[in-house]
């Protein structure tokens, strides 16, 4: 048995290596996670003290021109491998973690059971310059809808614009901590494709500054969005991206403007065929598509299973510019249920024989467009409720950020989409199309004599 005495000193000794141990990998986690901040100084002082002044004040010199050539040379690779690291730990260093625990405190999100404090714990923080993205593992019996509530609290406590977040998997969400908006201006039109992919037709540009594309061949695409959101925007860049197989009469487009041709009236001359109402006219042109696509489909049976380039057939693309109007408003009961029952057949046959459907409407409610679920790709611009939200995009997607209902009044063309099978939703513009570009667009499609549809097509790819 140790006398008292020697059972002290061992207990003083035990004690004292394990705040070695904590001491140690706490200077670990420093180092490693603020390498920047911790090795600058070391070598700075190691330099200084080795070598003197004068060589640090030459090896600092280096450094910086060294800087200034990566940046000149490859201004992308400096951005995101020096640039963006040294935001990301200046930001964590500086903003998150010495506010972290008040921040918790404050609005509640830490939980107490007796004296334990359970607190959300930090996680990884990664810096893209117009937004801070934070990691956060939950506290036991915590849900994403708390955090949800307290979005506006915590963007004003970690001095941001706005806040979002978004479900990464159980029990961890990462909050999206946004400073300014990439897509706060217009996006000009691009020139004119050599070649246009069916599959990926640029509209416009996301957030993270890649091509925001919209599949086209094998899809339907529904545009929801209150008046003056932009509805435009994202048929004028599609019809844009497309013009030169409707040129060349790979692609045709056929359109119904139920507003007596305030939209699709622009550019006519990109469309095979227009009708400027939702009366009788408009129906029998949805018939006689949809007849088509049943037509077309009887042909291919047996032959193959998917439009393709080498038919000899154009891809079509039916416009429909207020969709509500023709199988919602439409005063007319037969014709209300004709242009239904001729839209939802284009819509559930039509992507295998090569026919897409673009509708645009305001008002996303079931009793409206009852068919949602046959547009497998959804634009959701500005929208007025939070609900609309789920409607369009489907259930969930505003815990994964998703917040359509939050865009501008002044930033007109920006939207959130999703494609079915894909998890994550996407904020994107799209491009601006002004009266100008519209003449362009129309002086480019106007064929110079009448073409036959060529036998071997090239320029579009399937």
């Amino acid at each position: 048995m140790l006398v008292p005495g020697k059972a002290k000193w061992l207990a003083a000794l035990v004690f004292l290596a394990w705040l070695v141990v904590i001491g140690v990998v706490r200077l670990v986690l420093v180092v490693g996670r603020y390498p920047l901040f911790v090795w600058v100084p070391v070598v700075t002082a190691w330099c200084s003290l080795s070598f003197g002044v004068s060589t640090l004040v030459l090896v600092v010199l280096s450094l910086v021109a060294a800087l200034v050539l990566w940046f000149g040379l490859y201004p992308v690779s400096f951005r995101r491998h020096c640039w963006l690291r040294v935001l990301t730990e200046w930001r964590r260093a500086t903003v998150y973690v010495p506010r972290w625990r008040s921040v918790m405190r404050l609005a509640e999100l830490s939980k107490r059971d007796g004296r334990r404090e359970y607190r959300p714990r930090l996680g990884r923080v990664r810096s893209e310059g117009w937004r801070d993205r934070v990691r956060v593992r939950m506290v036991p019996a915590q849900s994403p809808e708390v955090w949800e509530l307290r979005r506006e609290g915590l963007a004003h406590a970690f001095g941001a614009r706005s806040c979002r977040v978004r479900v990464v998997r159980p029990r961890v969400v990462e909050l999206d901590f946004v400073h300014s908006d990439p897509l706060a201006r217009p996006v000009s039109v691009p020139a004119f494709p050599d070649v246009v992919d069916l599959k990926r037709v640029t509209v416009g540009v996301t957030e993270t500054g890649k091509p925001w594309r919209l599949r086209l061949l094998g899809s339907q695409v529904l545009v929801v969005g209150v008046p003056g959101a932009g509805k435009g925007s994202v048929l004028w860049s599609l019809v844009w991206q497309l013009a030169p197989s409707v040129r060349d009469g790979l692609v045709r487009l056929v359109g119904i403007d139920p507003k007596g041709g305030m939209e699709l009236g622009q550019c006519p001359d990109a469309f095979d065929r227009v009708a400027y109402d939702n009366g009788a006219d408009a129906v029998a042109l949805l018939e006689e598509i949809a007849t088509e696509v049943k037509d077309r489909a009887t042909r291919y049976r047996g032959v193959r299973r998917l439009w393709a380039r080498s038919t000899g057939e154009p891809f079509t693309v039916l416009v429909v510019d207020e969709l509500a109007d023709l199988i919602a408003y439409q005063p007319d009961r037969q014709l209300r249920e004709r242009a239904q029952r001729a839209i939802q057949t284009i819509t559930s046959q039509g992507r295998a024989p090569g026919y897409a459907v673009v509708g645009l409407v305001q008002d996303p409610r079931k009793e409206v467009v009852s068919f949602r679920h046959l547009f497998t790709t959804r634009v959701a611009l500005r929208l007025d409720e939070p609900g609309q939200v789920d409607m369009v995009l489907g259930d969930g997607v505003r815990q994964r950020g998703a917040a359509a209902h939050e865009i501008g009044e002044d930033t007109p063309g920006v939207a959130w989409t999703k494609q079915d099978g894909q998890r994550e939703p996407e904020r994107a513009r799209a491009f601006h199309v002004t009266d100008d570009d519209l003449d362009t667009l129309r002086r480019y499609v106007r064929p110079a004599e009448v073409r036959a549809f060529p036998t071997s097509p090239e320029g579009v790819a399937a």
